[in-house]
């Protein structure tokens, strides 16, 4: 039985209607030492640039925690999480696109935000009603109603939502709430949470006969991408060379959209080197260098605050072996999406390109999933939550736009026939999302970046930015990874470039998404 997405009223309907016929929320007669632990380690902004496991990693980078968790799992060379902090944290709790999260919305001061847990649910709750302690450490992005007693059973959260005033300070003196109650921390954010996730995962907060569910979620490398006062003097021989499509002029950026055509953060300075022109551009970041203001600069910083994540990851495995849950436990580092440095211009997420949005994925089980393998087939955020259910032996509680990645993980190298859509509608979610907006105002309100689609299959890349008149995109990332040359302008591409736009649709439609009707004219030669 499918639950239909698109209306509000049909799909608390239909949920309940699940709920009475299939009775999700009892618990399932499953023992408990059949089910594994799922340590979700989430990070903020990082690029799969980042991990020196990546081919794309720069050669000094160095990050041997993360590369060792590889070494014992699966790497997946091409995951697209989501666009930006937060549709990627509701897909993450919903199991949908952007376009899906029904209810969802930015209210108030930035990064305010509400929902209706009743036509949105989190499937967290669903683990925690069939025997699963599920605990949430970190960042959270999505409503100010953050779901303790309902979705966690254990909670130490920074709500940027709830406390806007509080919600540029990624690296020390936070707002959080433990279980509820408000309270304020001072230290290395990175560190301090890796602290309490180990606290959790040695058995405090939590029953120590359930499975558990952790969703750790850094506020790294986030901007202002401040590092470890220990990292601070890390890569003192960082060569970062500059993007080909770096400045305005570049010849690559003429077959592209006119937003990155007049994308331009990066200058000259007197030396001759590409420099942040103002810093960086957050609304709730303030430019903060270390080292300075020049690419170089940046990337290294950037690099540096990875660190501490590195460090992390070595802890918390530690943590697990120490304690004897290893064996039993799924361990998943992602992040929400990665960032350009120079990449079109941008020193930013959410634009469709790899620079922007493409981030590490590393999925590792003693047992259960091979050791040293590289999977190359690309997936989506949207695939977690199903692969966590599939792990977790539940069936899904409702229609989730993924797809179960068990099969790839046993196979890293098997064909896979699911191709990727990512999507980006600004600040809105849901059937907010029906009706592509013409107001720039609201089409271009998230960084400048304008509502687009994206398609991956294998190693082609759609785009569609939702303009009327604009022109489409097609690369072929094996042959072109920088997505230099924009193919959907060579008639020699024109029947690939038609195949991508069709399975698109297809794609939309099976999403459920309800932009599919109202999408705008292109003006790619046919």
């Amino acid at each position: 039985m499918s639950l239909h997405l698109r209306s509000t009223g049909s799909f608390v309907r239909a949920v309940s209607l699940f709920v009475l016929v299939f009775g999700f929320l009892r618990p399932l007669v499953i023992k408990a030492e059949e089910r594994p632990n799922i340590l979700f380690i989430y990070t903020d902004d990082q690029s799969h640039r980042t991990v020196s496991c990546y081919d794309e990693a720069y050669p000094w980078v160095n990050t041997p925690n993360i590369d060792a968790l590889a070494a014992k799992g699966v790497r997946f060379t091409h995951a697209y999480v989501g666009t930006w902090c937060m549709p990627s944290r509701a897909t993450m709790l919903t199991g949908h696109h952007q376009f899906g999260v029904e209810s969802m919305r930015m209210e108030g001061e930035y990064p305010g935000s509400k929902y209706d847990p009743e036509q949105c649910p989190f499937w967290p709750g669903v683990f925690r009603k069939n025997g699963f302690t599920t605990a949430q450490i970190g960042k959270w992005h999505t409503g100010i109603d953050s779901g303790y007693g309902r979705d966690w059973d254990h909670q130490i959260v920074w709500s940027r939502p709830k406390y806007p005033q509080n919600a540029g300070n990624y690296y020390d003196d936070q707002i959080i709430e433990v279980d509820g109650v408000k309270q304020r921390i001072s230290g290395y954010t990175t560190d301090w949470y890796t602290d309490r996730a180990i606290d959790f995962i040695e058995g405090k907060n939590r029953d120590e006969k359930a499975p558990w569910y952790l969703w750790l979620c850094f506020g790294a490398v986030h901007g202002p991408f401040t590092p470890a006062d220990r990292h601070q003097d890390a890569y003192p021989d960082a060569e970062v060379p500059e993007p080909a499509d770096i400045y305005p002029d570049a010849k690559s950026r003429e077959g592209q959209p006119q937003y990155v055509k007049d994308r331009s953060r990066w200058i000259r300075n007197e030396d001759g080197v590409a420099e942040l022109e103002s810093g960086v551009k957050q609304r709730t970041v303030k430019n903060a260098p270390i080292h300075g203001n020049t690419l170089q600069n940046w990337v290294r910083q950037y690099h540096q605050g990875v660190l501490a994540i590195d460090d992390s990851v070595g802890r918390l495995r530690k943590s697990l072996e120490d304690s004897g849950q290893l064996e039993n436990t799924l361990i998943v580092f992602a992040a929400d999406q990665g960032i350009a440095w120079g990449q079109k211009g941008f020193q930013q997420k959410i634009a469709p390109y790899d620079a922007n949005i493409r981030g590490p994925l590393i999925m590792a089980f003693p047992g259960k999933i091979p050791e040293g393998k590289v999977c190359p087939t690309p997936v989506g955020g949207t695939d977690l939550p199903p692969t966590f259910f599939s792990f977790a032996k539940l069936p899904l509680p409702w229609k989730m736009h993924g797809h179960d990645l068990t099969p790839l993980l046993k196979d890293p190298e098997r064909k896979w026939e699911h191709p990727v859509l990512t999507a980006l509608t600004g600040e809105k979610y849901g059937s907010d999302t029906d009706i592509i907006p013409t107001d720039p105002a609201i089409l271009y309100k998230t960084a400048n970046v304008p509502w687009w689609i994206s398609l991956l299959e294998g190693r082609h890349k759609y785009i569609r930015t939702l303009i009327e008149g604009e022109v489409e995109e097609l690369y072929n990332l094996e042959n072109d990874p920088e997505e230099l040359t924009n193919l959907a302008l060579d008639p020699a591409h024109l029947e690939k470039l038609r195949e991508m736009r069709a399975n698109t649709i297809t794609e939309l439609k099976r999403t459920d998404a309800g932009l599919v009707n109202t999408l705008p004219g292109f003006s790619t030669p046919e």
